[in-house]
């Protein structure tokens, strides 16, 4: 018998430790070659971590949420054969999705003396899903267990999930009158949850906010737009009112360049970007993420667009790379429908804006002679005062306002 040991690989971007977000296993458990043993994540992307040999897990790292560092013992296994160990391997190149595969090397085979040993029996193994499939599960009650999965290798999808909900298979409702509820419940803040907490957290206790609102008169682009819509071309995407924003954020900029940038605040170095990366707070089962339309000041309209409904795709179902959830100059934040009358944007650290967007509603507005019926829309927009001053953050929601209202400046160069 022999001890394996598996090591926490290098996940990328040098990061120096990595968080624990999934055991697929418990010590005592059997496990084979290429078993899914754990899932690890930095930043925005997760990794799953498999076993190179056959054995018996023996010893695990830590718990759900402990921080491992590079290269320490993530895994003992005991196996048949002679102790061996697993060194970390970068796995920068791997692709940066929701779920990535970590690259672990196998040990030599040994060189065959006796009859192989009968393989052990298949161990009861945890379902296979990804995180963000096992948090909709758990929001919604429903036990992986019995859940039938589609994917390759039986994994488990979100698709699945709702077929079983969708099947009955949720828990009944309560008869007859309510009883006192008395449970409590802890959750420990984990994954990209336990990111996001720390990243709000990060941007509000260094950052000093400034928030403007102001109206906007979306009448003559909601014209627009619909016209637009009609007559499309075949493969268009349907047109929201987010690429005409994210086209005025360029031409605004254009004239205000420190609010396209970011503040190193340990350095003191405030950086202007002449190329305009912006970030679209996306909403995914996970969590919320910015995936980031890259060159927005080289990009028309349709291709304003298409590349933000391709971005939303690949966030929503776990497969952008970290080179589309990193690297924004400013952040665009809408709850579309749900988007209230007024927000208070928390700035995407360390850049120094956020533009936050209301929902379009159809309100009276006094023309001069009457009240006429207009859509009107706020922009709820924060600052970083250290940088931006209060006149100059009014002075650029006030250029993004006109053109909103005047759309056809949009669509003018120069």
């Amino acid at each position: 018998m022999g001890e394996f040991i598996i090591k926490m690989p290098d996940v990328g971007e040098g990061v120096a430790e990595a968080e624990l977000v999934e055991w697929h296993v418990k010590t005592g458990d059997s496990v084979r070659e290429d078993m899914v043993i754990a899932a690890v994540m930095t930043d925005k992307a997760t990794v799953e971590i498999p076993s190179p040999v056959d054995g018996t897990v023996i010893w695990l790292a830590g718990d759900i949420g402990d921080r491992i560092a590079v290269k320490a013992p993530l895994v003992r296994i005991e196996t048949a054969e002679g102790a061996g160990e697993a060194q970390p391997m970068p796995i920068s190149q791997a692709p940066s999705a929701e779920v990535a595969k970590a690259e672990i090397p196998r040990p030599a085979p040994a060189t065959p003396v006796t009859a192989a040993p009968a393989a052990a029996a298949a161990p009861a193994e945890k379902p296979l899903a990804a995180p963000s499939v096992r948090l909709f599960a758990r929001e919604s009650g429903v036990d992986l267990r019995q859940v039938q999965g589609t994917g390759p290798a039986g994994r488990i999808l979100r698709e699945d999930v709702e077929q079983f909900l969708v099947q009955g298979a949720a828990p009944a409702l309560l008869r007859g009158g309510s009883a006192k509820k008395t449970a409590t419940e802890e959750i420990k803040l984990t994954g990209l949850r336990r990111r996001i907490a720390e990243k709000m957290v990060l941007s509000t206790s260094r950052i000093p906010h400034i928030t403007y609102v102001e109206e906007v008169d979306m009448t003559a682009l909601e014209e627009l737009r619909a016209t637009m819509n009609g007559d499309r071309r075949e493969g268009h995407p349907k047109l929201t009112v987010l690429p005409f924003l994210m086209r005025a954020l360029v031409k605004a900029i254009a004239g205000q360049p420190e609010v396209n940038a970011t503040f190193d605040d340990d350095a003191g170095i405030i950086t202007r970007h002449s190329a305009v990366h912006i970030g679209i707070a996306t909403q995914t089962p996970a969590g919320l993420t910015v995936p980031v339309v890259r060159h927005a000041e080289a990009r028309g309209i349709w291709d304003c667009a298409a590349e933000m409904v391709r971005l939303a795709e690949a966030a929503r179902s776990g497969t952008a790379t970290r080179d589309e959830l990193s690297g924004s100059t400013i952040t665009i934040s809408s709850l579309g429908a749900l988007g209230g009358i007024v927000s208070t944007p928390v700035i995407n650290h360390p850049e120094v804006a956020i533009i936050g967007v209301n929902k379009i509603a159809t309100r009276p507005v006094w023309d001069g002679t009457q009240f006429v019926p207009r859509k009107m829309m706020n922009l709820s927009s924060s600052f970083d005062h250290r940088i931006i001053d209060g006149w100059d953050a009014a002075t650029f929601v006030q250029r993004i306002r006109t053109l909103l209202e005047t759309p056809a400046l949009i669509f003018i160069e120069g």
